[in-house]
């Protein structure tokens, strides 16, 4: 009965206030790495890393004993037990690995342990030359602890739950957005660079180049970057930003009704589990 307990602790931040508790200091690792990982992208920061190589590699090996460090290696301390108790305590192995916040759970603390494997054994100079990128890649996977909160969240739970059931929405729009940037890609780069008319636009010189023209119009962002000049290509830009918005709006309606649903579904359920545990716990 103590392993049921420890599991709905550990993967049910409502079934009591142990479990709240846990699921706040939880919150809390997440928001300091976070907040640490963003630091550590600022120019004073970021110093050391234009130092040499064998300075650089005296760094690395000093860098845990840092503040940052520190803290890092704390809340990695924390993420890598709290994955552990809750594999333990779980009640299907196999389905545990298989979920997706578990995965990505994975993925956040994985990187850690491998970068400071790499800095340990990569002490010949050529090799930390290499492995230097390759640990700037694994610590900004760092960022995917912010999903974690989805755990205790009922607006991401929702998020996701409505993107794994609009995922035929999704691709619909994808498949609309692609036809019309072939569409209006083409027809761009012929009227504005393709067609000898005394005025070529240099910004329109492949139908790759025009893609990014077509996507910033279809939605409406308008970075200025690049725009007609003709005035046939002008007629077509009007064209595009208007098919645009009809063909966003179109799949989105659903997404919307589909989100609502499942916000719905998810605040009954969360509701009606609580009155099983006050009920239980009355027993």
């Amino acid at each position: 009965r103590w392993l049921e307990r420890m599991r709905r602790t550990f993967e049910e931040p409502t079934s009591s206030g142990a479990a709240q508790v846990l699921a706040t200091v939880s919150i809390l690792f997440v928001i300091v790495s976070m907040v640490v990982l963003c630091a550590s992208t600022l120019p004073e920061w970021r110093a050391p890393e234009n130092r040499s190589v064998e300075e650089q590699s005296r760094y690395t090996a000093e860098s845990v004993r840092e503040p940052s460090g520190i803290i890092e290696a704390i809340c990695i301390g924390w993420f890598t037990a709290e994955c552990i108790v809750r594999f333990i305590v779980s009640k299907n192995k196999c389905e545990f690995v298989r979920r997706p916040l578990n995965i990505i759970d994975l993925l956040a603390i994985t990187p850690y342990y491998i970068s400071v494997l790499m800095t340990v054994f990569t002490g010949e100079n050529s090799q930390l030359q290499r492995a230097g990128v390759t640990l700037r890649v694994l610590r900004m996977m760092r960022i995917f602890w912010v999903i974690k909160l989805a755990r205790h969240f009922i607006g991401l739970q929702t998020l996701g739950l409505t993107l794994k059931r609009c995922y035929r929405e999704m691709v619909m729009l994808l498949v609309f957005i692609c036809v019309a940037m072939a569409i209006f890609s083409a027809l761009s780069q012929l009227l504005e660079n393709g067609l000898d008319l005394g005025t070529k636009n240099k910004d329109y010189a492949s139908i790759p180049a025009a893609c990014w023209w077509v996507i910033i119009s279809m939605t409406t962002v308008g970075y200025g970057d690049m725009c007609p000049i003709t005035v046939p290509g002008r007629i077509l830009g009007g064209i595009c930003v208007v098919s645009g918005i009809v063909l966003l709006a179109l799949p989105i309606t659903f997404i919307y009704h589909s989100f609502v649903q499942c916000y719905h579904e998810l605040k009954f359920r969360s509701a009606r589990y609580s009155r099983s545990l006050s009920a239980e716990f009355l027993n």
